[in-house]
């Protein structure tokens, strides 16, 4: 593993104003991401797992400078980036890339295949006419799409088609992080497995690195080297992608895992469903922001948040439960 992570996140956080009374000031925040802290190392596809409103796109959208984070630092190959400004960010934009996950919304209904792939290299002043034409038929090759969608518009393809059109995008610029917020989730399971199989291989031929961003566990599984449970705006649980799996410490990551489908109608699963609703991110719980649907609470999380602490070198967990004496 390197010495120095491709991406080091710190204590980020992502409050958004929420603008009250007729003065409309700020009295309370949505504390959509609130201090996470993980690393991404070269060549490495890191999970991001939750269910929908826990902060997972506006995390990915933060790392991207789509936002400016409220607080925090954001360290891509050794250099700070959270406070830059936009023409400092430019040099930047080129190695951290982010797919959308809905790829007709992502892209403009208004310009060709070609416009929309191209426009990466003319913003970059990469190549002539001819050369960014000679790029955009290489992407189109590489992501299995026939050469004649240059000319062709989003609206003329299938949802899967848009996502390759997304992804080759993604990949104009050779960068080296790209950010994969719930990339297969508006598409048919039918083709959900060949956009993984080509994001893998994208990967593996020009080692790229992933925050792949998902609610779905099992498609989270076969892509992850390692994996981060994400609850109300919090890291719970982080770990090895085949530890988390097998022994997951934190009650919510245990009842993501028993709600995989498992396609044998023989074999019992035990369901251990998670009750009630995701509590506000603008007023969370005291303690523990789990304690108000954890079939495990005890007194202490309703009082004492806990702390993300090691369980062995590669898991680490925030569960008072897992550190009781």
């Amino acid at each position: 593993m390197s010495a120095t992570p491709l991406l080091r996140v710190r204590d980020l956080s992502m409050h958004f104003p929420v603008r009250e009374g007729v003065l409309l000031r700020a009295s309370r925040f949505n504390r959509a991401v609130d201090n996470v802290s993980f690393d991404i190392q070269p060549g490495e596809t890191l999970g991001l797992v939750g269910e929908s409103g826990c902060g997972k796109s506006t995390l990915g959208r933060c790392i991207t400078r789509l936002y400016r984070p409220t607080s925090g630092s954001i360290e891509f190959e050794g250099n700070e980036i959270s406070k830059l400004g936009q023409r400092d960010l430019l040099p930047y934009r080129r190695d951290i890339q982010m797919i959308f996950q809905d790829p007709m919304e992502s892209l403009n209904s208004r310009h060709t295949v070609g416009d929309i792939l191209e426009e990466p290299l003319i913003i970059h002043n990469i190549g002539d006419r001819a050369a960014r034409k000679k790029r955009v038929l290489e992407l189109l090759d590489i992501v299995g799409l026939p050469s004649r969608s240059m000319s062709r518009y989003p609206f003329e393809f299938s949802g899967g088609q848009r996502q390759r059109i997304g992804i080759a995008r993604s990949i104009a610029l050779n960068p080296k992080l790209v950010i994969c917020d719930e990339p297969v989730s508006a598409l048919d399971v039918s083709i959900q497995s060949q956009i993984l199989n080509l994001l893998v291989s994208l990967q593996r031929e020009f080692n790229l690195s992933y925050l792949f961003i998902a609610h779905d566990l099992a498609v989270v599984k076969h892509v992850s080297d390692r994996i981060a449970i994400m609850y109300l705006g919090k890291i719970v649980e982080s770990g090895d992608g085949h530890d988390i799996y097998r022994h997951p410490k934190h009650p919510y990551t245990t009842s993501l895992i028993s709600s995989i489908p498992i396609p044998d109608p023989h074999r019992r699963v035990d369901h251990q469903i998670i009750r009630g609703d995701v509590p506000s991110p603008i007023n969370p719980p005291a303690g523990c922001s789990f304690h108000p649907r954890c079939p495990r609470v005890m007194d202490q999380c309703r009082h004492k948040p806990p702390s993300l602490r090691e369980v062995s070198e590669t898991h680490d967990v925030s569960c008072h439960l897992e550190f009781e004496s």
